[in-house]
């Protein structure tokens, strides 16, 4: 079972192909610190190939939802030592995500402030609101970032990424998907700027490149990756052509020294834009990928297996099945039923449905 095959990734050697997601679980405290609960979750998935943290906010600034975490102060970086730790006794490798919300915010948690973006542009998608400490609210218009403060928010991503180390992280993955600030900037739903940082596909690449570049000269090549989801429409995303976007945005990606590219798959629950590509994304975005791909979105040890058949992704990225089963890869060597997540615990709660998902016997 190829899943179950060992994989080096620049210079860690991961235990199997399967890789646990970002997932958000909203169990941080108020001043985006994780506690002792969160340990013991990461480190109950340790036999994973490796982890991806959920997304951390990299600024105050950054911050978009509610009891999510930060890593941009010495109380969080201690915090997030605990975690690390705690994998890497249990023999498991841990990588950060590294996260800017964008306009997907909301000013009840951000102490008034508008949320910033590329152009003012609210999310309007119909029936959709923002989760926020004071329930679902519509979204706001946010504040376009001056090209001052989009230079201090590179800063501040790369900053992150040290911080990452700091606390033991393994590596970081820039959050570039799913409707998020690296996200906003590439699509002209979200983007209208007429300076370096709009208009053309090369302008609205700018701020990810110049990221990535920046985090890579924080912490090395070795330990660098990206997240991009050309197809999902999230947050009100929407490209004029994703494919010329996306080959651009990856064909100068290639040109960078970096450990991976993930592709996150459109979610069954989001309907294809009526003038987007039918063709499988990883086969269309694949195969312009010139570094380590993992695949991700829904995967299912068949479907994970036969993915790897094609020879076009080399890991795959498994969500809600790694949340509810810590020990994921023994019971696919095993042929072994699955526990079944539990939709109502995934965001904020205590321990249930966190740490009480059952082992194998």
């Amino acid at each position: 079972m190829k899943l179950l095959e060992p994989f080096q990734l620049g210079s860690h050697t991961l235990k199997n192909r399967m890789v646990m997601a970002a997932m958000t679980r909203s169990r941080a405290d108020a001043d985006g610190i994780v506690g002792d609960m969160t340990a013991e979750y990461y480190a109950q998935r340790a036999s994973a190939g490796l982890i991806f943290s959920e997304a951390i906010n990299i600024s105050a600034d950054a911050m978009g939802s509610p009891l999510t975490p930060g890593l941009y102060n010495d109380a969080q970086i201690a915090a997030w030592q605990k975690i690390t730790a705690a994998v890497h006794e249990k023999g498991g490798l841990i990588y950060a995500q590294l996260w800017h919300t964008g306009r997907v915010a909301h000013s009840i948690d951000r102490h008034g402030a508008l949320p910033v973006a590329p152009s003012a542009i609210a999310i309007n998608v119909a029936g959709v609101k923002h989760f926020t400490s004071q329930g679902a609210k519509d979204y706001e218009t946010p504040r376009a970032l001056s090209l001052a403060e989009i230079e201090q928010t590179i800063s501040d991503y790369a900053q992150a990424a040290k911080n990452a180390i700091k606390a033991g992280f393994d590596g970081v993955e820039l959050h570039a998907a799913n409707g998020y600030l690296s996200q906003q900037f590439l699509a002209e739903s979200a983007n209208q700027r007429t300076d370096a940082y709009g208009g053309s596909i090369e302008n609205r690449a700018r701020f990810t490149l110049e990221t990535m570049r920046a985090i890579i000269d924080a912490i090395g090549s070795d330990k660098v990756g990206i997240k991009i989801s050309p197809l999902h429409p999230y947050a009100g995303i929407a490209f004029d052509d994703p494919v010329a976007t996306y080959r651009y945005l990856l064909g100068e990606l290639n040109k960078l020294n970096f450990s991976f590219v993930k592709i996150m798959k459109r979610s069954p629950m989001f309907p294809l834009l009526p003038h987007y590509p039918q063709d499988d994304e990883i086969e269309l975005f694949g195969k312009m990928v010139e570094k380590t791909l993992i695949a991700g979105t829904g995967y299912t040890a068949e479907t994970g297996e036969q993915e790897l058949e094609k020879g076009i992704a080399d890991l795959i990225a498994f969500g809600a099945a790694f949340l509810a089963n810590p020990d994921l890869p023994r019971r696919f060597a095993l042929g072994a039923a699955l526990n079944i997540p539990d939709r109502a615990t995934m965001f904020g709660g205590d321990s249930k449905g966190y740490i009480d998902y059952p082992f194998l016997p």
